[in-house]
């Protein structure tokens, strides 16, 4: 057990130090990654096709790169906003890795995107350890899905620089207890916003744009306290995993 979870550790700071590297190159080219996370059928695909959408009309250049297992259905859709998409397949693995991410977006980002819009594999486990260089993490999570979740899955939701509740339109039919649902959130991660949305009845989206616009801008995201837990737990000392653009690290330009 103790070999395993000292492999588990090296791989994850392994990782944290691509993401770092890959985090310095993107901000150097002006991008600013968003990370979102949410389980399969939360509605992130809907919401994220009226999120390129508004940036478009709003000259904010964003792009985005959607991971599955299998398929290429997300990335159709998404590419109906207009905005450059590409499909990232995993083959079976269960979350995005930084070094994933690198390959896949050297030498395909177009130049000027501001907004780099990551949809991680449906999954609110596995994707949560893993850093990806993003500047912003978004942990979405649907109505539909009951309010314990954050307690269910604390690192999801726990190390989430925003929280996004979506489908609010179907909220009154599931009888969704918004209270407790948002002091669940509060408990694992304090301070930290919900925004509520509807890609549906296009609720939420100016709201949901205009925080990645004031990332992009340079505003700093909330600071989850359980950040500091986890850069411990993968050895990191006080300058290590910041998802911001402030952290540093070589390695070749993407």
């Amino acid at each position: 057990m103790c070999r395993s979870v000292e492999v588990r550790e090296a791989v994850l700071a392994k990782n944290d130090e691509l993401a770092a590297r890959l985090r310095a190159d993107l901000a150097a080219r002006g991008v600013t990654a968003v990370n979102l996370l949410s389980s399969p059928g939360s509605g992130k695909t809907a919401l994220l096709e009226n999120v390129l959408r508004r940036a478009a009309e709003r000259g904010l250049p964003a792009a985005a790169l959607t991971a599955d297992l299998a398929t290429e259905n997300d990335a159709r859709r998404l590419a109906r906003s207009g905005a450059p998409v590409k499909q990232l397949l995993t083959g079976g693995l269960c979350h995005l890795e930084a070094a994933q991410l690198r390959a896949h977006v050297t030498g395909w980002l177009p130049d000027g995107i501001r907004a780099l819009f990551v949809e991680n594999v449906g999954n609110l486990v596995c994707p949560a350890s893993y850093d990806l260089g993003e500047t912003l993490r978004v942990t979405l999570m649907s109505v539909t899905e009951g309010e314990d979740k954050p307690v269910k899955y604390p690192t999801a939701f726990g190390l989430a620089h925003l929280v996004v509740l979506t489908k609010t339109d179907l909220a009154k039919a599931v009888c969704f207890d918004e209270a407790e649902f948002l002091d669940h959130v509060e408990r694992i991660n304090p301070g930290v916003e919900v925004l509520r949305t509807s890609a549906r009845l296009g609720r939420g989206v100016d709201a949901f744009t205009d925080r990645v616009t004031a990332v992009c801008d340079g505003a700093e995201p909330h600071r989850p306290l359980l950040a500091a837990e986890h850069l411990s737990a993968h050895g990191h000392g006080a300058a290590g995993r910041t998802h911001s653009h402030g952290s540093v690290g070589a390695g070749s330009a993407l």
